[in-house]
């Protein structure tokens, strides 16, 4: 890794893979960008939509290997936001982010594919991206990528020729929309701000935010990214979650925070959907009456009753969001 530090920075400075502290937390600047700046951008309907108002965008979550999936539940979402985001996790395998685009293409969707360089090297990379450019992705999420946990697919070997920002470097030369993230509320906070301009440099159109806890708490990093210099468009993450679960999976990523009080609200509720689904709506509304912010993503499992169902919560969420705007 070159551009550190990741999201996976522990609150002790070490790193989330291993006992020994971070070595990005003993320098007092993050590096900089050395390569020329990509000026030509291309064309998405996501970035285009950022110009004329805030956006929102949903987490895609879908039992692997499934086509006829796909195709429900991008059209049970379709219709509720601007785009689907597309993770690619260490611990659920699914199609090739070339394939997922074409199928979400082919199911109305406007698909933005995560890339992550834990499992491909540099040259399975650059043909991945140029796949998503023709395959009609509206963009890539470019992130280093989280390690394999200990027993998960034992003996493959994980790669990481890349980070997050060389990936970004590399997709802006390709001609693809790029997206990068930060987490904000990972140590250390204050170098934050001065990465994501970093990633911007190397090509960045969009930045994914991840949740920091409250809108009170994002707000001073919000501020700080648009002092420093980021232009590019803030999308804060909103936590769905209706059950123990999917509250859970968001409790355990690294470099992500929760506000207990709404977590415990909503599942102490007689109904814990509902109070769920409310919950996410006014966390979107405080997140966009934040300066600088130009759309909320809506994250996370969303409940424990299958993906199509959770497709179903996470519709009607980006539904009284979006009659909101």
């Amino acid at each position: 890794m070159v551009f550190g530090p990741c999201g996976g920075v522990r609150a002790d400075l070490s790193c989330e893979m291993a006992a020994h502290r971070c070595p990005f937390t003993e320098k007092p600047t993050v590096p900089d960008w050395a390569e020329p700046v990509i000026e030509n951008q291309p064309a998405s309907a996501l970035l285009e939509a950022t110009r004329s108002g805030p956006v929102v965008i949903t987490d895609l979550t879908l039992p692997a290997y499934d086509a006829g999936a796909v195709a429900r539940i991008t059209g049970v979402l379709a219709g509720s936001c601007d785009a689907l985001l597309v993770g690619e996790h260490q611990n659920r395998p699914d199609f090739p982010p070339t394939l997922m685009a074409a199928l979400i293409r082919q199911a109305g969707g406007v698909g933005w594919l995560t890339l992550t360089c834990r499992d491909r090297n540099r040259l399975v990379l650059e043909q991945e991206l140029i796949g998503l450019r023709i395959a009609g992705a509206d963009g890539v999420l470019c992130v280093t990528g989280d390690g394999r946990a200990e027993g998960v697919r034992p003996g493959v070997t994980q790669v990481f020729d890349l980070d997050g920002t060389r990936l970004a470097g590399l997709a802006a030369t390709v001609g693809v929309p790029v997206a990068v993230a930060e987490a904000p509320d990972a140590p250390p906070r204050p170098l934050r701000p001065a990465r994501l301009l970093q990633k911007q440099r190397a090509g960045a159109q969009l930045a994914f935010l991840n949740h920091a806890g409250s809108a009170a708490e994002l707000a001073p990093f919000v501020r700080a990214c648009r002092e420093g210099g980021v232009t590019i468009p803030l999308i804060a993450g909103v936590a769905v979650y209706t059950d123990p679960r999917s509250a859970q999976v968001l409790r355990n990523f690294p470099g992500l925070r929760l506000d207990p009080e709404p977590v415990a609200r909503v599942l102490g509720a007689a109904d814990p959907v509902a109070a769920g689904i409310e919950a996410a709506v006014a966390e979107a509304g405080q997140l966009l009456a934040i300066e600088g912010v130009g759309g909320v993503n809506l994250s996370g499992l969303a409940s424990d009753r299958g993906e199509l169902y959770a497709a179903e919560v996470k519709a009607e969420i980006g539904r009284r969001i979006r009659s909101r705007l």
